[in-house]
């Protein structure tokens, strides 16, 4: 029997009341804690879909009131601050199934901006009623924690002396596994943000960026055709990604 073919960039919308959305953030660690859908809803657990948020809409901004953990649905977001001199600094791409504004939990404020790159639709999860719930469902409480880890690790991803080569390397398989966890293509997807966005994200000159893409074609790594991207060749790529991703 072959296995069913990878889908294409995501589309959330796949849930009913007994199944949860292919992209949820805390389905796994519900279903391993032997809760479905049915009996989180008995135990009255709210999540509040919103949206949908127009391409350049904010989510919300640096010093907004944090009461609820925003998952990502559909779409892609990013995660900014502004610097001293009003320069952006980009810190993040979110996809779906992950979660945005883990870092807001501490201060109870949001420490960023987080603005929508495509259509972006969230679900809402009320902090203190997912944080109570957490302590009841071993599982979910221990997603909470992969999730807390996973938003440090990425902060630091790329915080070393790494060629151009190797932190591009490292961005697209670090998308391609996350992609692949959600069940989508890990070899064909969009990028929905900005060369000028990914340039901020590595550190890089946006030339540095447009030059790595070439090389890369002309290496018969990738394809890219505008924002569509393939990888031809992932085990080059790991290898060149490996110091990056700490491998």
């Amino acid at each position: 029997m072959k296995n069913p073919p990878k889908r294409p960039n995501p589309i959330a919308d796949d849930g009913d009341e007994f199944r949860f959305c292919s992209t949820c953030a805390f389905s796994a660690a519900c279903l391993e804690s032997g809760y479905g859908k049915p009996e989180l809803r008995e135990l009255h657990v709210l999540v509040e879909h919103i949206g949908p948020f127009k391409e350049g809409e904010h989510i919300f901004r640096e010093g907004d009131e944090f009461n609820a953990i925003a998952a990502v649905r559909g779409g892609t977001v990013k995660t900014y601050v502004n610097d001293a001199e009003g320069r952006e600094q980009v810190q993040g791409f979110f996809l779906p199934g992950e979660v945005i504004g883990l870092s807001a939990i501490s201060q109870g404020r949001y420490p960023c901006n987080a603005v929508a790159l495509d259509t972006v639709i969230l679900c809402n999860f009320s902090f203190p009623t997912i944080a109570a719930l957490a302590a009841r469902l071993p599982g979910l409480q221990a997603q909470l924690f992969r999730l807390l880890s996973q938003d440090i690790g990425k902060a630091a991803l790329l915080a070393g002396n790494y060629s151009a080569d190797e932190r591009m390397a490292a961005f697209l398989i670090s998308l391609s596994r996350r992609y692949a966890a959600r069940g989508f293509s890990p070899t064909r997807f969009q990028l929905t943000m900005t060369r000028t966005d990914i340039a901020n994200y590595l550190r890089l000159a946006a030339e540095s960026v447009s030059r790595v893409f070439r090389r890369f074609q002309d290496d018969k790594l990738i394809r890219v055709d505008r924002r569509d991207i393939e990888l031809l060749d992932v085990k080059r790529l790991e290898v060149l990604a490996r110091s990056v991703l700490r491998e």
